[in-house]
């Protein structure tokens, strides 16, 4: 695999112990990257079993740095304007250019409520942070990169959500097929400037995603998180052809293939991650 030493990534929602985003950050940077991560909480909580005292942002910056590379942390929320332009500005000034971007920040909202039962205030929020926000932070990685005149990477994580309809989460899905519809509509736009972009379609991954729907499930049945846990994913890997769950680090070799230069001829394209459930 190629190495991107000198490259400089962007990774949103990056702060969370068992996300994507964290997980591609410490690859890109073992690969030789400078990370600006970012991320809306700086440290948010992990309810795994030994992740007590989690140091989110911080954390992955000492992760990277202790890989011999230079990270930038900082708290944005990527639904306000004002906010990605300035952590593109902050990128670009200490520096000097970005090369990668990697879009994995997203929320869930409610799970089970169906359309009729959704709140005005929670269809909006998923909108705004899953589609708005992905428009914003490539439009302003785009703008930089386009400036610099050398390319680029952007991958942007959509979901398996945007390729089918999910009851009990159709804003949830909504959003998603906007990602892949811009995906592929950036793609277009900007080929001409020889920057990529691809996305990624996630199925079940262990993450922090689902923390607090299991703290509801152990509740409810008289168990502990852990338990709810494992029951969920031992089900949920019933209906996976490879049998399991895929792992945050499954998800970082793919995005490191999409930013490398071994995808140099790969653009537009939304690429599965699901253990075969396609």
């Amino acid at each position: 695999m190629s190495s991107l030493k000198g490259k400089v990534a962007l990774v949103t929602g990056a702060a969370s112990k068992r996300g994507m985003g964290h997980a591609i950050a410490v690859r890109l940077a073992r690969e030789g990257a400078d990370v600006v991560v970012i991320d809306k909480i700086a440290t948010p909580k992990s309810l795994f079993p030994g992740d007590e005292g989690w140091g989110g942002l911080d954390a992955i910056v000492t992760e990277i740095e202790s890989l011999g590379r230079k990270a930038l942390a900082a708290t944005v929320d990527i639904n306000v304007g004002k906010e990605v332009d300035a952590i593109v500005a902050k990128t670009l000034k200490q520096f000097g250019k970005i090369n990668i971007l990697v879009h994995a920040a997203a929320i869930r909202g409610p799970v089970g409520v169906p359309v009729v039962d959704l709140t005005e205030k929670d269809i909006r929020a998923i909108i705004d942070v899953d589609l708005v926000g992905s428009f914003l932070i490539c439009k302003a990685a785009a703008k930089a990169m386009i400036s610099r005149g050398e390319g680029g990477k952007i991958v942007i994580f959509c979901s398996l959500a945007g390729t089918h309809g999910v009851p009990g989460s159709a804003a949830y899905s909504a959003a998603k097929y906007g990602t892949i519809g811009l995906t592929k509509s950036l793609a277009l736009e900007l080929a001409q400037h020889k920057i990529n972009v691809n996305g990624i379609n996630p199925g079940m991954i262990v993450t922090n995603l689902r923390d607090d729907s299991f703290t509801k499930m152990a509740k409810a049945d008289g168990i502990t998180w852990e338990e709810a846990r494992r029951r969920d994913h031992e089900a949920l890997g019933t209906h996976i052809p490879w049998g399991r769950l895929g792992t945050p680090e499954e998800a970082a070799d793919l995005a490191y293939f999409l930013v490398s230069d071994l995808s140099d001829y790969i653009t537009g394209e939304v690429v599965a991650l699901g253990g075969g459930v396609t």
